[in-house]
């Protein structure tokens, strides 16, 4: 059976036409891979870290890797050099591996943190580790950890979430067996996606539901609007992962009389689609946009998806949750919220150990693990309610996250970043509607007196934020304000800069940088 497929579109820097692996093709692949990992040093514990970008490559490394017991750091490339310095030390990498083309970017980045790591390029010889093995090791394997990835956290820093391979397995086995609008079909199926393998959804629901089903994982290096169609019919996709963003540009498209794809895709998966959109995509397109919700930390222990009726098209449901899933809607107070009161989501598995499936923990950071359980319940950030026939319905975010393009950017992150700047007193950045991403980066900015709040200190501020965080963080919108609001207790108050910041986007009474936040260009690129 197919395997992995890329189509041509996303190899164009690298290989002539498509890239396609069988799985036997894949498991002589592994093998070898492991072999030469074991032969260098690497035992279970270790961790290496990966920047391979959307290619299959980065798929059989980390099988490999998790052969031995090893576990993987996925790096974003695009990130910036103090970013992924960030990364590679506080993991504990004993070594990295790479693309050619980003060898040199993760080298700078090592040498600015002091980190004696070797990095290695994809196809070269692996390097001898560079620490003894950091992760915790144990003999029971579901436990062990498989991947340690980097999400935005709300105090800055983003946090690790340690992965065990049983966090995989209930991930892959909870998207196999939905049913209904999602039913796999074992040997048949092939999903295509175009999201980050850096992120959960590409790794732990694409990748381990194919796996577990036979089917055949369709990755693309990212989304391409004009080629989106194109893709998905010549690579015979029957079904596809989206996120918000995309039903709304492709609805962008003129129609076409090529536009019903009923007779090839059984349906899409993902969040976020903008209620505008999506019974118009549905009607249009000919298949359900099926909204789930889940996060890093949750993995398929909390997993709700709409994938049976009624979905409640364009009201921001994501469904009912599933059997062994325990969960509250809880107000301020942490009471319990009535019925159809938005308030904050927790949960827990229902029986047996409330954590089983969930993140292991925050890597060297137990007080923030403690408070994401605190009363012995994970709590989202996420407001939800919920209806008297169980459905869910997502309504806001307690945390201070902007969430662009499936990309959970936090607050404080990006308002530390800007607080370097010389012309920046004080500032805070909050999300804004986006009619094509959902949500855009807003900083609300407080000049120093020697300098001017105009357009060309708004520039400089947005320039020096895009040489240390990755683009998509960057200030989209930047708005001189004289003052701050606060709380009583000096602390700034988030809703209410988020009423300030919406009244000056209404009013275009701010500095637009979006055109200014561009992927920036890959060596080598041949598109």
């Amino acid at each position: 059976h197919a395997f992995i497929h890329i189509p041509p579109e996303a190899t164009a820097r690298y290989a002539e036409g498509p890239v396609d692996w069988t799985y036997t093709q894949a498991d002589a692949a592994v093998a070898a891979l492991a072999g030469a990992y074991r032969a260098a040093g690497f035992v279970a514990g270790h961790r290496v870290a990966l920047a391979m970008d959307n290619r299959a490559d980065f798929f059989l490394h980390v099988l490999a890797l998790n052969g031995l017991g090893a576990s993987v750091v996925p790096l974003n490339a695009e990130m910036a050099a103090a970013e992924l310095g960030y990364i590679l030390k506080h993991s504990d990498a004993a070594a990295a591996v790479c693309l050619a083309d980003h060898v040199g970017k993760v080298e700078a980045a090592r040498d600015a943190v002091g980190l004696a790591l070797p990095v290695c390029a994809v196809g070269a010889a692996v390097a001898t580790p560079a620490r003894a093995p950091a992760a915790a090791l144990t003999d029971d394997a579901p436990a062990r950890e498989a991947a340690l990835l980097y999400t935005s956290g709300t105090t800055g820093s983003p946090k690790g979430c340690i992965l065990s391979n049983a966090y995989f397995l209930a991930a892959g086995g909870l998207y196999v067996s939905l049913g209904g609008y999602c039913a796999f079909r074992p040997g048949v199926e092939r999903l295509i996606t175009p999201l980050p393998v850096t992120h959960m959804n590409a790794l732990a629901c694409s990748f381990m539901a194919m796996m577990m089903v036979g089917g055949c994982v369709i990755q693309l290096d990212r989304f391409h609007p004009s080629s989106w169609w194109r893709s998905v019919r010549e690579s015979r996709a029957t079904c596809l992962h989206y996120l918000g963003v995309m039903p709304a540009m492709l609805l962008g498209a003129p129609e076409s009389p090529e536009d019903d794809m009923s007779g090839q895709i059984r349906f899409g998966f993902g969040a976020g689609v903008d209620p505008r959109h999506h019974v118009r995509f549905e009607d249009r397109f000919g298949f359900p946009l099926v909204e789930a919700w889940a996060m890093t930390e949750t993995g398929g222990a909390a997993w709700i998806t709409a994938n049976v009726e009624p979905r409640h098209r364009g009201q921001r449901c994501f469904g009912k949750a599933p059997a062994g899933l325990a969960w509250r809607i809880v107000d301020e107070a942490g009471a319990d919220a009535p019925v159809g009161t938005p308030g904050e989501l927790l949960v827990r598995r229902a029986e047996g150990d409330p954590r089983a499936g969930f993140f292991t923990a925050y890597y060297k950071d137990p007080e923030a693990t403690a408070t994401a359980w605190e009363g012995g319940w994970f709590h989202t950030g996420d407001v939800v309610k919920v209806d008297d026939a169980g459905s869910f319905y997502f309504v806001d975010r307690l945390k201070n996250v902007v969430r662009r393009s499936g990309e959970n950017i936090a607050a404080v992150e990006v308002e530390s970043i800007l607080m370097q700047h010389p012309a920046v007193a004080a500032c805070a950045v909050v999300p804004v509607p986006d009619e094509i991403r959902g949500e855009e980066v807003f900083a609300c900015v407080v000049v120093r007196p020697d300098h001017a709040a105009d357009a060309a200190t708004a520039r400089a501020i947005f320039d020096a934020a895009m040489e240390k965080l990755v683009y998509f963080k960057a200030p989209g919108y930047i708005a001189f304000v004289e003052t701050l609001p606060q709380t009583a207790s000096q602390k700034l108050a988030r809703g209410a800069i988020k009423k300030l910041a919406l009244d000056r986007l209404e009013a275009r009474d701010m500095i637009d940088l979006c055109a200014l936040k561009k992927r920036p260009k890959t060596p080598g690129a041949g598109h």
